[in-house]
């Protein structure tokens, strides 16, 4: 029988992205889970743009305060369940949680009453903005969790790349089928979406306890496990660690860029396009135009671009761009500038910062992944949201050009803390890697 070093599926997983015989079944579904995840969710987020516009431009601050008290009530539960349930049974399940909530909007958005929509739309918009930062987050733990630092540097560009995939077909056939299916029948689609991630888990736990039983460069942990301690411990861990409280800081300001030309895309397409439909379409084809021109990166130079520049190089490339990118708003703030700035800005960091910044977390131990990184994807990241949102909503009467300066000022911060931490994590001994000496060296 052809092995599975044999197969020429395997043959091109080495040659495109490095990928080892012994790991060619969990990049697969690594990468099929991505997809679906990111698909679920991207079907749901021109919707979600489209009921802020609903709510009101000038009131989005007030949606984002709701997300940021919503995102740290649901901080703690996570923790609570995962310090209580076996990470093995209640990965799986936060998925079908997530399922069942779109079938209970989907009955909200179907019978509530004309006028009273503005409400659900409100609730729409927060609990989207909160459990799309919990579902990235554990796909991410469990990946940091699953693959070691060196593996990381090969495989996670490969691996987003699935994600890249979700998130261009989900754009497409919003943005073509709105009209016919309607935007309430979304709701269905990603609630299955969802659901297939929950098993998609499952094959991955069977595949981590194959790395274990190897040996050599893997991660040494086991999903058959809960965590203990309380609901709180991701704070207090995030607290006594300077390497946490960095990658706090960068994930706050980089928060702070994208609120701020949230706010700017929002009151620009709130300008030009009246119905729900035609701004949910523009908000499909912004990500539409970022997802196709970040795949190829990610499947083909990702991998090779951090191997060879290292992950500091990775997490300078948004600052920079950012900062050439809010000077052309600042002199032409238009809605096609404004427009090819959100593609930009997300390019960078699909492609190439993302994948960067999620290999810090590899040199964690796990408590720290699943406890203090949630704290910083949802709590931390839903805070610089919050405050970048009552900034914007303070700067926006002084026009797109104001709020261009504002971002100006907060990539030339985010510039130096990218490179501090990038050598941070590069500096990390090998011997360090594993259970609870690794924050400290990071330290």
């Amino acid at each position: 029988m052809t092995t599975e070093a044999q197969t020429p599926y395997a043959r091109l997983l080495k040659v495109v992205a490095k990928v080892e015989p012994h790991e060619v079944k969990a990049v697969t579904v690594s990468l099929v889970y991505f997809f679906f995840l990111m698909a679920s969710y991207f079907i749901l987020r021109p919707m979600r743009d489209a009921m802020g516009t609903v709510y009101g431009v000038e009131n989005l601050q007030e949606l984002y305060t709701g997300t940021f008290i919503v995102s740290f009530l649901v901080a703690p539960a996570y923790a609570f369940c995962a310090s209580r349930i076996k990470l093995a049974t209640f990965l799986p399940w936060v998925y079908g949680f997530i399922a069942a909530t779109m079938v209970v909007f989907f009955v909200l958005f179907t019978t509530t009453e004309e006028g009273q929509d503005r409400w659900v739309a409100a609730a729409f918009f927060v609990w989207t903005s909160t459990f799309n930062l919990l579902i990235i987050s554990v796909f991410w733990t469990l990946m940091a969790d699953m693959f070691s630092r060196t593996q990381a540097k090969r495989l996670f560009g490969f691996v987003a790349a699935g994600g890249t995939f979700g998130t261009l077909a989900a754009p497409t056939f919003t943005a073509l089928f709105v009209n016919s299916v309607g935007v309430n029948t979304l709701l269905l689609i990603s609630a299955g979406g969802f659901t297939i991630t929950a098993f998609l888990v499952k094959v991955l736990e069977k595949e981590k306890k194959k790395f274990g039983e190897m040996g050599g460069d893997v991660q040494k942990t086991t999903l058959d496990r809960s965590l203990g301690g309380n609901p709180f411990e991701g704070f207090a861990v995030i607290l006594k660690s300077p390497y946490l409280l960095m990658i706090a800081l960068f994930i706050l300001l980089m928060t702070t860029i994208s609120t701020i030309v949230y706010f700017q895309l929002g009151d620009l397409i709130s300008k030009n396009f009246e119905s729900r439909e035609a701004r949910t379409q523009v908000y499909a084809l912004i990500d539409l135009a970022v997802n196709g021109t970040t795949v190829f990166l990610q499947l083909f130079a990702t991998g090779r671009i951090i191997e060879r520049f290292g992950v500091t190089t990775g997490l300078l490339i948004n600052p920079l761009v950012m900062i050439f990118a809010f000077l052309a708003v600042a002199f032409s703030p238009v809605l096609i500038v404004l427009g090819s700035l959100q593609v930009v800005r997300r390019f960078a960091e699909y492609a190439v910062a993302k994948p960067s910044r999620e290999m810090l977390f590899t040199v964690l131990d796990q408590e720290s992944k699943y406890k203090a990184k949630n704290v910083i994807d949802t709590v931390v990241y839903r805070f610089g949201d919050v405050t970048s949102a009552w900034l914007s909503a303070a700067v926006l009467p002084y026009g797109v050009a104001g709020l261009a300066i504002a971002g100006i000022v907060a990539s030339l911060i985010w510039l130096p803390i990218a490179f501090l931490l990038g050598k941070r994590y590069e500096n990390v001994r090998a011997g360090e890697l594993v259970g609870k000496a690794a924050p400290a060296a990071a330290e």
